[in-house]
């Protein structure tokens, strides 16, 4: 029997839910009495509702977000068809703004909304007490971040081993871009460092190999910067067959020398950027409240791929008010042109409570009113155009992003590469009536087809091209356009790419 159980829904298993795990550690002398239970969208609800009941709580805490929240209302539904007694508290991005319209909000006894780790620990003693306190929906207390217990004891050698680690320096964002629930904080807030380290020198200790820095600004304060790059260059160099990956989010038009030496001194695969470009239209950028000088972002994206190895996902936002297709394909094709390895093609979303909203009638903006809120029409982009943007993000990132062909790419791109992969993706849908289940050898056929029937390439060179790409990210089967009598290729001896995942060790094969 377990008093609390902390739950929530993840996108996948391997991303350990963080959020939880602040809770654990700041509820003091109540922690003993609380476990975490992980589930992954897509189980079948009445499953997940079976294995927290049997742990017969008092009290269910769930994590709510914009992935989880359809799935996560279902749960509470039947937690309070089959146990009426149960106290469940929310909590949460997806809960925290917009709350009193939500049918979640309406199910659950109590939604915390912001921060969690003081109020959440505050409400339990007299929930277990049997009193039900007034008012059910909850302001979270921001607390200063030095009072608070780091939550990284709380990951099993279990998440160690076979998870993404998620750890934070710092909260929240001085920035005010529009589209972001950061938009709403008044600054960043950093966790005490020497602290911090002391917790990653544990993590690393128990085996910890990937990390991924939740930070929204990484590179704000470039003495911190320094400091944690510097703790994993250290373990780099004193165990260079044991390497670590390492992600953070970069703010793009900040990158002073010293953080330069310091990048450039980590090995391929070790570090991975996460880059939010949005847009490169002035007057967009201007309209959502973001600052950004873009010479000099890209110039420091030119850099990045010239002068390091580190791994670069660049975001760029469709949908955006204001933006029509003309000016976003403008944007992806100089994009395209500083060669990241990956362009994450976003479609605009209406998060609870982002300011983006306030443009929805001067712009015409007309968002899903189920999750993910996506946008489906604006003024200069209608419903149909935007549906094309749609499918040609997903097969970008089949294509593009996947790593899985660096000789065949360059000749769809060539000269256009918006133009060019729009008619690919428009043609391939066409085709096919799908994106999703596309088998390798199916998509690499259809590149075939539309490349040479299409675009009027060469049949040889541009079949040379495919199988060597196939190949290379290790497809074992004969290609209809191959030759009858090629030779299909030995296993391939595996790259160790150490703790680098496989997506990313893809973009470090040489084409």
């Amino acid at each position: 029997m377990t008093d609390i159980v902390l739950a929530t829904l993840n996108a996948r298993y391997a991303h350990a839910s963080l959020g939880l795990r602040c809770l654990r550690a700041n509820l003091g002398e109540l922690r003993e009495r609380s476990v975490i239970r992980e589930f992954i969208i897509g189980q079948k609800i009445e499953d997940i509702a079976e294995k927290i009941l049997a742990e017969s709580p008092q009290v269910l805490g769930l994590g709510v977000y914009i992935w989880n929240i359809e799935e996560s209302t279902r749960l509470v539904a039947q937690l309070k068809t089959l146990r009426p007694e149960l106290v469940i508290v929310l909590g949460g991005p997806e809960v925290s703004y917009e709350t009193e319209g939500q049918r979640i909000a309406a199910l659950a006894d109590y939604v915390i909304t912001g921060w969690g780790e003081v109020s959440f620990a505050a409400l339990l003693p007299p929930l277990l007490a049997g009193e039900r306190p007034q008012p059910r929906i909850i302001a979270g207390v921001q607390p200063p971040l030095p009072t608070l217990a780091l939550p990284y004891a709380e990951y099993t050698d279990e998440d160690v081993s076979r998870r993404y680690l998620y750890v934070e320096a710092s909260r929240g964002c001085p920035f005010k871009c529009e589209f972001c629930l950061s938009a709403l904080d008044k600054t960043a807030w950093p966790f005490p460092l020497q602290p911090f380290l002391d917790e990653l020198e544990t993590l690393y200790a128990r085996g910890a190999r990937q990390f991924k820095f939740v930070d929204r600004t990484f590179n704000l304060k470039v003495d911190t910067s320094l400091a944690i790059l510097d703790f994993f260059l250290a373990k780099l160099e004193a165990a260079p067959d044991d390497p670590v990956f390492v992600h953070f989010e970069l703010i793009p038009d900040h990158l002073p020398e010293r953080l330069k030496s310091a990048i450039q001194r980590f090995p391929a695969g070790t570090l991975q950027f996460e880059i939010g470009i949005q847009t490169f239209d002035p007057e967009v950028q201007t309209r959502i409240s973001r600052r950004q000088d873009n010479a000099r972002a890209a110039a420091n994206l030119r850099w990045l791929r010239e002068h390091c190895h580190a791994h670069l996902h660049v975001d760029l936002i469709a949908g955006l008010p204001g933006e029509d297709v003309e000016t976003f394909a403008r944007g992806f094709d100089r994009l395209v042109e500083l060669a990241p390895h990956e362009i994450q093609f976003g479609i605009l979303k209406r998060l609870r409570g982002a300011p983006i909203a306030r443009h929805t009638q001067e712009f015409g903006l007309r968002f899903n009113p189920d999750p993910p809120y996506n946008i489906l029409a604006t003024q200069v982009i209608d419903f149909a155009t935007m549906q094309r943007l749609s499918r040609f993000a997903r097969y970008w990132d089949l294509v593009a992003n996947s790593g899985r062909y660096p000789r065949t790419l360059p000749r769809l791109l060539a000269q256009q590469p918006f133009a060019h992969f729009l008619a690919f993706s428009d043609w391939l849908y066409a085709r096919t009536g799908q994106t999703h289940a596309l088998a390798q050898e199916r998509l690499v056929q259809a590149l075939y087809d539309f490349l040479t029937a299409e675009r009027g390439l060469d049949a040889d060179e541009t079949g040379a091209d495919l199988a060597a790409d196939y190949h290379g990210a290790g497809g074992r089967s004969r290609l209809p356009f191959e030759a009858a009598d090629a030779p299909l290729p030995a296993p391939r001896n595996r790259r160790d790419a150490g703790a680098t995942p496989a997506r990313q060790a893809r973009h470090l094969r040489t084409p």
